[in-house]
């Protein structure tokens, strides 16, 4: 594969530069004995309709979106089939299944929120690097809620979320030649519409980007469009810096250790 034909690197935001939401996740299914990735299997199988999809294509803002995912995910009837469903696929037993939920859905967003709000070193470090080389366009790609709130959101609640500096603080924006937010374009990955908008606007073609995301859903869409793929997992971000160095043939990774 030549290594010349990459003219950007595509990053995810949270989970990918920035820490994963789905570690305050996991620690809030632990503290309400709720099944291990059930909270998560729920949040995708809703669909385009769920509450945290119009959410992050800008269709709800903050307050009502709380009501909306709370609601989402108490809703066992659905979340146990849905459940079921994710164990059998995974060929892995299902354990006992909640009779009944009541997730706090703006304790659990706001638990994801604060979370996310640190950077990953390696990644980080990488699109210093990048930058300096000046061969690539940096480009974010990311499913976010920066343009939701029609009116002010109350200084308190942005201290509760850890958005004091806003959901994309601009010291977050300027590590980017482009940054795409999906609520501000209406559309979220995985629809193919707002890769191509990223592409579009950045002046390149899908198969001439890298595009880093913790998500298979997402990478699949992208892949599909041409694109090529780096899985990050929550941990492993100095692997997937290191898969990225390879394809586009710059140094990313030496003094690691250090960081």
């Amino acid at each position: 594969m030549s290594t010349d034909r990459f003219k950007a690197v595509i990053f995810d935001i949270g989970g990918v530069v920035m820490r994963s939401p789905f570690i305050a996740i996991a620690q809030y299914e632990k503290e309400h004995g709720i099944p291990n990735n059930y909270l998560n299997c729920s949040i995708v199988a809703r669909g385009s309709q769920g509450a945290w999809q119009k959410f992050e294509r800008g269709e709800l803002e903050l307050f009502p979106f709380y009501e909306a995912f709370s609601q989402d995910l108490s809703d066992t009837v659905n979340g146990n089939a849905w459940y079921t469903a994710y164990c059998k696929r995974r060929g892995i037993k299902c354990p006992n299944l909640p009779e009944r939920l009541n997730v706090d859905g703006r304790e659990l967003f706001g638990a994801m929120m604060r979370t996310s709000k640190v950077y990953d070193p390696h990644i980080r470090e990488a699109i210093r690097r990048i930058r300096v080389a000046g061969k690539h366009k940096i480009i974010a790609l990311t499913n976010n809620y920066s343009q939701t709130q029609a009116t002010p959101i109350p200084a308190s609640e942005l201290a509760f979320l850890g958005w004091d500096d806003g959901a994309t603080p601009k010291e977050l924006r300027e590590l980017f030649d482009y940054f795409y937010d999906s609520s501000a374009l209406g559309t979220r990955k995985p629809e193919n519409k707002f890769y191509l908008i990223a592409c579009e606007r950045s002046g390149i073609l899908p198969h001439e980007a890298v595009f880093l995301d913790d998500i298979g859903i997402n990478l699949k869409a992208a892949k599909a469009l041409g694109m090529e793929t780096i899985h990050v997992p929550i941990g492993r971000t100095l692997a997937a810096v290191k898969e990225l160095e390879r394809k586009i043939n710059l140094d990313l990774t030496s003094d690691a250790a250090k960081l």
